[in-house]
């Protein structure tokens, strides 16, 4: 099943976060899961047992708990646990996307966005109840943010690694004057070789990929902002206004100012 289409808001009732910290030793359980929940550890580490299977879960870590199993909770003997954790109630689910759902990974990294969901949830949860459709939406976002990091994980783990430390590089430093053999001395190989892993696996060139990405950024600066069209050459590594207008005319056939005008008088 595609995973984007897993859940649908209408599916979620209720959603509630929590936070707490278990002393050395803790436990939890035996208990039914009733809801979709990702539990987010940040210190210690817990032993979750799920219908008889140990998942392992340290610092850094969230992992998925699905409805209808069975949990068991241990928590470090020797340190403080703390954990956070996101349940969205979805009292009926279709059989095929129950069946979806298990086919999602029990354990990912935690992604920076999900720390800042649960906060938010965390501050407006005492404000708004738990159906409302303010922190559904959230708790729904939620699921579709640690779907998306394991989504992204699996692309990164199919890049050539020189290509992810090239792109990393150029993403940071696109608004820099870079070269060629700046960003291969990144990625830790020749410039030639980076070339051809470029042409191997995305079909392009890095300075290709440099310029398309400065006219990504600065299409999103002329549609999304009022920076002036000076302000944005410079902030995305253009060498002059002239430049700037000439590369954006070739990449999507508009002038920065047409595509400024055609965005803004829709």
């Amino acid at each position: 099943m595609d995973q984007k289409h897993l859940l649908g808001l209408d599916d979620v009732y209720s959603v509630y976060a929590g936070n707490i910290v278990y002393p050395p030793g803790g436990s939890y359980g035996p208990r039914k899961q009733q809801d979709i929940q990702l539990v987010l550890v940040h210190s210690g580490s817990m032993e979750v047992t799920v219908d008889g299977v140990l998942h392992q879960v340290l610092p850094g870590q969230v992992l998925l708990l699905k409805p209808q199993h069975q949990e068991w909770f241990k928590f470090s003997s020797h340190q403080e646990t703390w954990h956070r954790w996101i349940s969205v109630h979805v009292p009926e689910l279709t059989e095929l996307k129950r069946n979806g759902l298990e086919a999602l990974p029990n354990i990912i990294s935690i992604p920076s966005e999900l720390n800042r969901t649960v906060e938010l949830l965390l501050s407006l949860q005492t404000q708004y109840e738990q159906t409302s459709n303010v922190i559904r939406s959230i708790g729904y976002g939620a699921i579709e943010l640690f779907m998306a990091a394991n989504f992204r994980s699996r692309q990164l783990q199919d890049l050539h690694p020189s290509i992810l430390l090239a792109k990393d590089f150029i993403n940071s430093h696109f608004h820099e004057e870079l070269s060629l053999r700046d960003i291969a001395s990144q990625a830790g190989v020749s410039p030639e070789h980076l070339v051809r892993l470029f042409r191997l696996h995305e079909d392009t060139t890095p300075m290709k990929y440099v310029w398309n990405y400065r006219v990504l950024r600065a299409n999103e600066l002329l549609i999304q902002t009022g920076l002036r069209i000076n302000e944005i050459t410079e902030r995305c590594g253009f060498k002059s206004t002239y430049h700037f207008a000439r590369v954006m005319k070739k990449q999507t056939g508009r002038t920065p100012t047409e595509i400024r005008l055609d965005a803004w008088h829709k």
